[in-house]
């Protein structure tokens, strides 16, 4: 019955490690075959189960970090974050709460290609997405306030985020470039035919000096 599937041995929520995880996944994912289309599945809540992604990255079950690549980029097929701000893992079947501490991926990698507008951005992530910043999948940067610094995010899939790496923050800001936007000079970078502010000039200015 589709009500007793937390407590059925063959759920998500009854895994009890990471290879049981991945048993059950796998056959959602179907690994190879693409990405599974977790925004199209309607399953029910099964509860949360305790696995949780670091803000470096790392990504934990049961208090245990899951060391094997392959395995964490299978679970990265099936995320999924929902308008109530919750990431889950999705299946047909069921659908269960795990625990982000930032964002659920991490931009590892970057390319630029182009000039001017015709610039384009590339990000390459901890499990293996590729994605262009663009109108599909746009830069946004946060305030810091503990720290007076940054954090930069770009737009995976659905609501999933990559937070930039340090490495590639700095490596994204030496493309940046003054430009006017609604009137304020501002400090950004462009991809894609669209521009992404960064912060005021006259901020950066203040920094600098």
């Amino acid at each position: 019955m589709a009500e007793d599937i937390g407590h059925s041995k063959d759920s998500l929520t009854a895994a009890g490690d990471a290879r049981g995880l991945e048993a059950l996944i796998s056959r959602a994912a179907r690994a190879g075959k693409g990405l599974p289309p977790v925004e199209r599945w309607d399953p029910k809540f099964c509860g949360d189960i305790d696995m949780e992604i670091r803000r470096d990255g790392t990504w934990f079950y049961m208090g245990t970090p899951i060391g094997r690549m392959p395995l964490v980029q299978l679970f990265s097929t099936v995320l999924r974050k929902d308008a109530d701000g919750k990431t889950y893992l999705v299946t047909p079947v069921e659908r269960v709460g795990i625990r982000v501490e930032d964002a659920p991926f991490i931009a590892v990698e970057m390319d630029i290609s182009g000039r001017g507008e015709g610039q384009i951005i590339t990000f390459r992530t901890n499990v293996g997405d590729v994605v262009e910043a663009g109108a599909e999948h746009p830069l946004r940067f946060v305030d810091e306030p503990e720290t007076g610094g940054l954090k930069p995010y770009v737009l995976v899939r659905g609501r999933l985020e990559a937070l930039l790496s340090r490495p590639v923050m700095y490596e994204l800001v030496e493309h940046g470039e003054e430009v006017d936007v609604d009137g304020r000079r501002m400090f950004a970078v462009r991809s894609n035919n669209e521009v992404y502010p960064i912060m005021p000039a006259d901020r950066l200015e203040k920094l600098a000096n």
